[in-house]
């Protein structure tokens, strides 16, 4: 490291000499050049290497020119701040530059000067050169100091260069440079007197030789020699004269004899001629001793800066008597300090005297401990006292030994010039903070003017300071030392000392000794300054609490002095001090103003430091403070705030101002922040000024909580919420403040909504919970948004919120991770609204929930995310499990310790949403844990249930969608290719299974989040193959697609470009002509490319429509890519994720010709097959409770049901696409119906037009007018809420009980379940639930959403009834069969074949289910006798079907061909052609049964007197006009309904007529001629009738009723 530093200045001053001689001409240079290369040379190279190269050349060349003014004899001083267009080069210090004659003492005597005003020094270079100088005295030559030494001609210079603290005060840099003047001018002086000075030494030595006449004298001359052996560095001397002065003596200077610093040139101007004696110099003058020692009362300014030491010597006259003085003021060397006291004359001979006179034995330890004590004594001491003080002095501190005990020992200077003081402390004691004390009090108490300290610290017990207290001449007073020495002992007694006995008297002596071992030296000054040690016990009781914890401790109190709003708080923290900028806030918002923080550090050895913070506070409001009952309240909400127990905001106020603790307070803070996410109009903290500036209502509001919840109050429950009631009631009328009433009304109206809290509730530990849930009815939350759900429950706490809504009290939903903090709530109604739709195809209704984390870690730490996210999340879910009812052997067992205000309500089911997917075995663990009746079927897709990715269940529910448009469109997706662009990437779940369903997908482009994929021309074969490798992968991106698979001029892009070339396919694809667009709008073109599909499968939402705003939308990331719907030229687009297109988006692309259902439609399939798992679980769970299945064998059996699971979910998606496709094709004449049941529906309170954006009455108008229905998203939403409807009905009925319906509950669970299990299904707890479920989809799926509605109107049956009849008409007819023949046309005949013929067998069903309405309306079946007439009616249908050809008439046996041919013709097989186009013949033969029961006669003998009838009485005719009669309103179809109904009786009762009279032989031709031939005349006006209508060739309303009542002439003759 040296080397390298050489080297590195080696460098530097190469630099410099280079610089210099391109600076300077050649012959100056050449002289200049040893001055400037050794001018650093003992400068320190880190000094060197900060400063440039010009500043090195300025400050030696500035030198430079003042030596060339240096004249030998004198100094060249010049002080001065170097500014560069002054003097040529800078500095930012003040500069002090001296050439002298080199001497010794120059360097430290400057360096004192410069120290003795205040200045720091910066830099000091001192080099000594060799000058030579010409004739005219400029240098000539210049070298080191030690070349040509012995050249005549040359002189040693001193150059000295100070850089010291900037002076830009000119008198001040006067002040400096004349102190240095003098400095030097004494330097001089020293040095050029010293050979002087010493020869009149050595001539005294020789005259008290010559006279010295006793030992005392010899001792005086020796010590002379002594000083003069390299003991005492000379500075002055002079003789003095004694002469009397003002009645004493004095001392006058001799002229002429001061040498040194004491020359007559350099005392100060105006010094006194005679120097007066104090009294004590008499016994100097008297006394035998002939030479004294003393310290002058002046600093040195040569050499070292102590106080100089004086040597007097006495003069004699002839006569013996002392006429005068010889002073010698100098320095006594380093070595005088080092040697022996035993080497030193004067000295030695007092410490032997001091020795003998204390009489102990020659080589006893006493003696050698003396010896010890008078070697360590201060020297100067030893020099200056005398031998009876010093032998007092010594034999004290003997005495002392190792005593821990305080002693002072003062002696007093005989001139009254200084005291000294040795003052011995137990060494523990010492510090500096003591030293400067013992410092204050000697100097106060002796009047001193300053004070020298000499510390001496050895391995004994006791420190010993010395301190010289010197004082002005006459102005020190006499002290007491025994009264001195005790005011010093209460200095030195330590406030440790203090310590020490209040432990002790608090702890006992041993757990005191031990705390004062430990915290005796632990608390710093300022602490010790601050408080007393009683005070630190209670800190330090408080400090061995938290050690090993993270814990705070606090200490709310109030000093006697404190003003009435004033009071102060300890907090205690051991590790790391608590942060201003933290615990501000917190102390702020708790109510109190901050006035003053003391911190204090509390270091103990083998513990962890722990640090006090001392806050003065004051009441930032003016209320009543009694600390007595606030304490403990203020103390608890500071460590709930600090820990993040509780958040810090402004409700915190209310602990002082409502004394509420800090858990109540929580109770307010939570319904603020649930009012906050219902809409509340009022910020954060205009609540909380509303309840902080109303205590008393606030106080009330807790108690009204306490009083409805309080578990323990059941007895005086109802009494005290109406007293509170009145009181709080009382209280809101005297608020002033209209927002502030309607807040605080609010929060009434909230509290009176909860139904649950989970707030008594604590854990294992009997802790209360870390957050706080409510479960509301939200009819009775004041100013909730609509559509209100039927449950809620709002989750708080300081780390996640969350709320789960509820359509039922049987519902189902994912919770989402939502990062909405604001409106959660409103993205979750919006979500539970939708998934209350997406949910009609499964057993519970929709529900939703959503959380946030409020604290969430930097994005960056994806790991810290993800922990913080699942930890919210279980908190969550504990949250709602904690106020939810559970089952236990089929009974209710309600939340330990909550107060229920509403009925049973056991279900509750979570799913996976966004953010969530993959968090259900912490769902699960979470149910295990509350011992939930669920168990793992509350949340599904765990571990242990169904993986929706593996099984691809979203995405095949979607594709049935996807085949259902293109089927319409006449293209078979399996089997014919297809263009495809679409929203995600292979990795999703929902896109990457969506693009493996078909081999003919021919994906031309995709995007995701961070790439753009482009394939204008792919081959299916090959990037079909190429997505599956994509989709196989743990993780991917479009990035991994293999681009030499990708078709001519596409690529993969990623979204961070700037822009992205096109190339013609990729434009001829898309539909554009540019040839490179940014990202945004590459993406937008591939929304709105002409392609065949659009498939959306990732998040966000890319559609709206044209009318709506980005803002509306609330998808802003999205915002530069979203498209309206009219802007689309795809003909298909499916949505397997959520929310791709806003509702208006969907329903403008379907206006335009566009086929779309909704995403509830759509992505269904998850949801369904979560609930399968769901209720599949339940049902294995009471096999398994039964001991009849491990749990083992279950998990085995459930993921051998995966396959057979989703074809039940798909069986859904299929059938519900089927019915939105029919109903599409009859849009225009199914408007008035479907109107009809939204008017219903809407009247009815369970629809909101507004909010489903379903088309208003002037919209309805427009629509008939322009011969135009609903859309199919329009459609989807009715469909979805007639299923709830009619799933409610369904419940409220008793159709689940129906005997009809038993084999529906078997049917919904798979096969491998139904012969097994079979019997526990029907204690399934849901089975009520599953089959209204089944029910609902398996009617509403086949009929359509309006059949039931419409039957209940025109029949007004109970919808139970109607779905009885229908189940009925199903079974008489199989219709499930022949549904299921038609379903397998898919692909084989024409969509709109297959509609009509659905459409047929709807009439069908709708007939018979009139039919059998009728009679269950008119009691013709008795208790049991469904069966019965089940049984008839099938037999009729089962013998009459096969014989129809023979038994009806010819023209209606042909019309029957036609139709058959028909439908063969398009495709249907011969057998199904028949049972579809005799449909409304088949309806008949529920009459006939009906007329051959009544009757009693042959089933084929009524049929033929049936249908020989209708011949005579042209039915068929009637029949087919009836049918298309028009009928515009509602009140037009119950008129045509009733006359039908009318006709069929009528036909009925001919029949009966006509068997009445006939015999058992007749056949049924001859019976319709004798019915005939009765009634001739009647039959002629018939016919006449008949004739004429047709003869009009239209058909009316008013026609049918005319025929219906000339067949009621017929029945009646």
């Amino acid at each position: 490291m040296q080397a390298r530093n050489e080297d590195a200045v080696g460098h530097l001053l190469n630099d410099l000499v280079e610089f210099a001689r391109g600076r300077l001409p050649e012959p100056a240079f050449a002289i200049v050049e040893p001055f400037l290369l050794h001018y650093y040379d003992f400068v320190d190279a880190d000094d060197l290497q900060s400063r440039g190269i010009a500043d090195l050349y300025g400050a030696a060349m500035a030198h430079w020119q003042t030596a060339q003014r240096f004249v030998p004899g004198s100094e060249r001083l010049r002080v001065y701040n170097p500014i560069l267009e002054q003097h040529g080069w800078h500095s930012d210090h003040t500069v002090i530059e001296i050439v002298n004659d080199d001497m010794p003492f120059l360097v430290d005597s400057v360096s004192m000067a410069v120290n003795r005003l205040g200045l720091a020094l910066h830099s000091v270079v001192h080099p000594v050169f060799r000058i030579w100088r010409g004739p005219d005295g400029s240098i000539v030559r210049a070298d080191q100091g030690s070349v040509d030494a012995a050249d005549p001609q040359s002189q040693l210079a001193s150059f000295i260069h100070f850089e010291v603290d900037r002076c830009g005060d000119a008198a001040k840099l006067e002040v400096l440079r004349s102190d240095i003047a003098k400095v030097l001018g004494d330097v001089r002086a020293a040095v050029e007197d010293w050979p002087k000075i010493v020869e009149i030494a050595r001539n005294t030595i020789r005259d008290m030789k010559a006279h010295e006449k006793n030992p005392e004298a010899v001792e005086a001359r020796a010590f002379l020699e002594w000083m003069t052996v390299d003991h005492f560095t000379f500075l002055g001397q002079r003789d003095y004269e004694l002469v009397s002065h003002g009645g004493g003596f004095g001392l006058r200077g001799v002229p002429g004899s001061g040498l040194g610093i004491l020359r007559e040139t350099q005392r100060p101007a105006g010094s006194a001629e005679v120097t007066p004696l104090p009294a004590a110099a008499a016994e100097i003058i008297e006394g035998a001793a002939p030479i004294f020692l003393t310290k002058a009362n002046s600093r040195a300014t040569v050499h070292r800066p102590g106080y100089l030491d004086y040597v007097g010597v006495k003069l004699a006259g002839a006569d013996g008597k002392v006429i005068g003085e010889r002073r010698f003021i100098g320095l006594y060397t380093s070595t005088a300090y080092m040697v022996s006291s035993a080497e030193i004359p004067i000295v030695r001979r007092k410490c032997a005297n001091i020795v003998k006179r204390a009489g102990f034995l020659p080589k006893g330890h006493l003696a050698k401990s003396l010896v010890t004590v008078l070697e360590t004594w201060p020297r100067d001491e030893l020099f200056q006292a005398d031998e009876v003080s010093l032998y007092d002095a010594a034999l004290g501190v003997l005495r002392l030994q190792e005593h821990q005990r305080t002693r002072l020992f003062v002696r007093r200077d005989r001139f009254d010039r200084f005291v000294s003081c040795l003052v011995f402390v137990p060494r523990e004691k010492y510090n500096t903070d003591l030293r400067h004390r013992i410092a204050r009090l000697l100097r106060s108490a002796f009047n001193g003017a300053s004070v020298e300290v000499t510390p001496l610290l050895s391995e004994s017990t006791l420190a010993r300071i010395h301190f010289v207290v010197h004082a002005e001449p006459g102005a020190m007073p006499d002290v007491d030392t025994r009264e001195l020495e005790a005011r010093l002992v209460q200095v030195t007694r330590r406030w440790q000392d203090d310590l020490a006995d209040a432990l002790l008297d608090a702890f006992g002596e041993e757990q005191g000794n031990r705390l004062l071992q430990r915290y005796a030296d632990s608390f710093p000054a300022g602490y010790r300054d601050d408080y007393p040690a009683r005070t630190a016990v209670r800190d330090i009781d408080l400090i061995e609490r938290l050690q090993g914890t993270s814990r705070l401790a606090m200490n709310v109190y109030r000093p006697i002095e404190s003003g009435p709003r004033a009071f102060r708080f300890k907090v205690y923290r051991a590790g790391e001090p608590i942060a201003l900028s933290r615990s501000l806030p917190m102390l702020e918002n708790l109510g109190v103003r901050v006035d003053e923080e003391r911190p204090y550090l509390i270091e103990t050895p083998d513990a962890t430091p722990a640090w006090i913070h001392d806050f003065g506070l004051e009441l930032a409001d003016d209320v009543e403070f009694d600390i007595e009952h606030v304490k403990d309240l203020f103390e608890h909400a500071f460590e709930q705030v600090w820990t993040g127990a509780i958040e810090n905001d402004g409700f915190n106020r209310l602990v002082l101002r409502a004394r509420l603790n800090a858990r109540e307070v929580t109770i307010l803070r939570a319904y603020a922040k649930y009012l906050r996410q219902v809409g509340s109009t009022f910020s954060d903290a205009y609540i909380e000024r509303a309840l902080t500036g109303n205590p008393d209502i606030a106080r009330h509001f807790v108690d009204l909580f306490v009083a409805r919840f309080d578990p323990s109050a059941a007895e005086t429950r109802d009494a005290r919420i109406d007293q509170l009631n009145k009181s709080i009631g009382t209280a809101l009328d005297q608020v002033p403040n209209l927002d502030e009433d309607r807040i605080l009304r609010q929060f009434l109206g909230v509290i009176d909504a909860t139904r649950r809290t989970n707030y008594y509730r604590h854990d294992e530990h009997d802790e209360p919970r870390p957050y706080l849930s409510f479960k509301f009815d939200p009819s009775k939350v004041p100013g909730l948004p609509e559509p209100k759900p039927v449950f809620e429950i709002w989750v708080y706490s300081p780390r996640v919120e969350g709320v789960h809504l509820r359509g039922g009290r049987v519902a189902r939903g994912g919770l989402r991770w939502s990062d909405r903090r604001e409106d959660f709530r409103t993205e979750v109604l919006g979500l539970m609204k939708a998934q209350m739709v997406k949910n009609v195809v499964i057993v519970p209704v929709g529900s939703k929930g959503g959380f946030v984390v409020k604290n969430p870690p930097p994005p960056s730490d994806r790991e810290a995310s993800l922990r913080e996210g699942i930890a919210c999340y279980q908190t969550f879910l504990r949250g709602l499990l904690d106020v939810t009812d559970n089952l236990a052997g089929g009974a209710i067992v309600p939340p330990v310790d909550v107060v229920r205000h509403d009925p049973d309500d056991p279900y509750l089911v979570v799913a996976a949403d966004k953010g969530t997917a993959t968090f259900s075995d912490y769902a699960n663990a979470i149910s295990r844990e509350y011992g939930f009746w669920l168990d793992d079927a509350f949340a599904s897709g765990g571990s242990v249930g169904y993986d929706h990715k593996r099984m691809a269940i979203t995405a095949r529910g979607a594709w049935e969608s996807v085949k259902r448009h293109f089927r319409e469109m006449g293209v078979d997706t399996q089997t014919t290719n297809f263009t495809v662009v679409g929203v995600g990437d292979m990795s999703g779940d929902v896109f990457g299974n969506g693009m493996l369903l078909s081999p003919h997908i021919r994906l031309i482009a995709a995007f995701d989040h961070r790439h753009v994929f482009l394939d204008p021309t792919p081959d299916p074969a090959t990037s079909l193959a190429e997505r599956g490798r994509l989709f196989a992968l743990e993780r991917s991106s479009w990035a991994d697609y293999d681009t030499a698979l990708i078709s001519p001029g596409g690529g993969v892009f990623p979204r961070t470009a700037k822009t992205i070339p096109l190339s013609a396919a990729v434009q001829a694809a898309l539909g554009i002509t540019a040839s490179a667009l940014a990202p945004s709008e590459l993406m937008r073109a591939i929304l709105m490319a002409p392609v065949d599909l659009l498939y959306n499968g990732g998040i966000g939402t890319y559609v709206k429509a044209s009318g709506e705003t980005h803002l509306q939308v609330g998808d802003r990331a999205n915002d530069a890519l979203r498209v309206n719907g009219a802007d689309l030229r795809c003909k298909v687009v499916a949505e397997g994720g959520n929310l791709g297109l806003t509702q208006l988006g969907r329903i403008e692309f379907a206006q335009r010709g566009g086929r779309i259902n909704t995403d509830a439609i759509d992505n269904s399939a998850g949801v369904d097959c979560s609930d399968h798992e769901v209720n599949i679980k339940i049902l294995l769970g009471l096999v398994v409770a039964d001991g009849e299945m491990t749990e083992k064998q279950r998990n085995a059996l459930l993921a051998e049901m995966t396959d057979e699971v989703g074809l039940l979910v798909l069986h859904d998606n299929y059938y519900q696409t089927q019915a939105l496709s029919i109903a599409g094709r009859y849009g225009v004449e199914m408007l008035d119906t479907e109107v009809r049941l939204m008017r219903w529906l809407e009247r009815a309170g369970r629809l909101n037009r507004v909010i489903e954006f379903l088309p208003t009455d002037e919209e309805i108008a427009e629509r008939q007018a322009g011969k135009l229905g609903l859309t199919t998203p329009e459609r989807a939403v009715l469909l979805a809420y007639s299923k709830m409807w009619l799933y409610d009905a369904l419940l409220e009925s008793d159709m689940p009980e129906d005997p009809l319906v038993a084999d529906m509950l078997v049917d919904y669970f798979p096969r491998p379940l139904q012969k097994r299990f079979s019997a526990p299904m029907t204690q399934h707890p849901l089975k009520r639930e599953i089959l209204a479920t089944h029910l609902t989809n398996a009617l509403v799926n086949r009929v359509g959403c309006a059949f039931v509605h419409r039957l209940m109107e025109e029949t007004d049956a109970k919808p139970g009834d109607i779905v009885r009849a229908c189940i009925m008409g199903r079974d008489v007819f199989d219709l499930n069969a022949v549904w299921r023949q038609i379903d397998a046309l898919d692909n084989r005949v024409a969509d709109d074949v297959q509609a009509r013929m659905f459409v047929e067998v709807t009439r069908l069903l709708e007939r018979a289910a009139l039919w059998f309405m009728r009679q269950l309306q008119l009691g013709a079946v008795q208790d049991g006798g469904v069966a019965d007439l089940l049984d008839r009616c099938r037999e009729a249908v089962q013998r009459l079907a096969p014989q129809l050809p023979a038994l009806l008439p010819q023209a209606d046996m042909e019309a029957l061909s036609e139709r058959q041919r028909v439908l063969v013709e398009a495709g249907v097989d011969s057998e199904l052609a028949l049972r579809v186009a005799s449909g409304g013949i088949s309806a008949e033969l529920l009459d006939i049964a009906e007329v051959a029961a009544t009757c009693n006669r042959n089933l084929e003998l009524v049929a033929g007197v049936y249908f020989a009838l209708g011949t005579r009485l042209n039915y068929s005719w009637i029949a087919e006009r009836a049918t298309a009669l028009p009928t515009p309103t509602h009140w037009d179809m119950l008129a045509r309904a009733a006359a039908l109904a009318e006709l069929a009786r009528l036909k009925r009762a001919l029949t009966t007529s006509a068997l009445a009279s006939a015999s058992e032989h007749d056949t049924p031709e001859s019976m319709v001629e004798t019915w005939d031939a009765r009634r001739k005349p009647a039959l002629e006006r018939y016919a006449r009738l008949l004739a004429d209508l047709r003869a009009t060739g239209g058909s009316s309303l008013s026609m049918l009723l005319v025929i219906v009542r000339e067949m009621a002439v017929l029945e009646r003759a």
